[in-house]
C-alpha cells in the first residue's frame, strides 16, 4: 500500500473512532454515561439499568473499537503475524474485564465506583490502541536490530 494511502486510511480510522465517541448516546444504550458525569458523587446506588442491554452493547462498542483498532495496527506494522497476537490480546481482554464489569455491576456498592469507572472506560474507549502502539513499534526496533 502506498505511504500517502495508508496516513489517509489511519486518519478516516482515527475519525472512526472520533465518531464513535461522539455518537455513543445515539449509538448505544449505557445510563452510566450520566451516572459518571456527576451522580456517583452525591448517589450511592448505580441508575435503573437493564443488565443483559448494557452488557450486549459494551460488547458491541468494545469490538467495534477493538476492529478499527486492530486494523490501524495492522497498517502501521504491516506484519500478518500481529493479526493472530491482536486477536488474542483483545479477545483475552474482552472476556477479562467483560466479566469484571459484570461482576462489579451485580455487587455494586460506593466504595467499587472507581473500579466500575476504569474496568468500564477499558471496554468503551480504544484505550488498548495506545497501549499496542508502542509495544508493538518497540518490538520492531528490537527485531531490526
Amino acid at each position: 500500500m502506498r505511504k500517502g494511502l495508508v496516513i489517509l486510511v489511519c486518519a478516516v480510522l482515527i475519525i472512526a473512532l472520533g465518531c464513535i465517541r461522539i455518537f455513543q448516546q445515539q449509538l448505544f444504550y449505557d445510563p452510566l454515561l450520566l451516572f459518571f458525569e456527576s451522580a456517583y458523587l452525591y448517589d450511592a446506588s448505580l441508575p435503573q439499568l437493564d443488565f443483559i442491554k448494557l452488557i450486549v452493547h459494551t460488547g458491541i462498542r468494545f469490538w467495534l473499537n477493538a476492529s478499527i483498532s486492530i486494523v490501524f495496527i495492522l497498517l502501521l506494522f504491516r506484519s500478518s503475524e500481529n493479526f493472530k497476537i491482536l486477536l488474542l490480546i483483545y479477545a483475552a481482554t474482552f472476556i477479562l474485564l467483560l466479566t469484571a464489569f459484570a461482576l462489579v455491576l451485580n455487587s455494586y456498592t460506593i466504595e467499587l465506583n472507581l473500579l466500575l469507572f476504569y474496568i468500564r472506560r477499558f471496554l468503551i474507549q480504544p484505550m488498548l490502541l495506545l497501549i499496542l502502539i508502542p509495544a508493538f513499534y518497540y518490538q520492531r526496533l528490537k527485531s531490526s536490530a
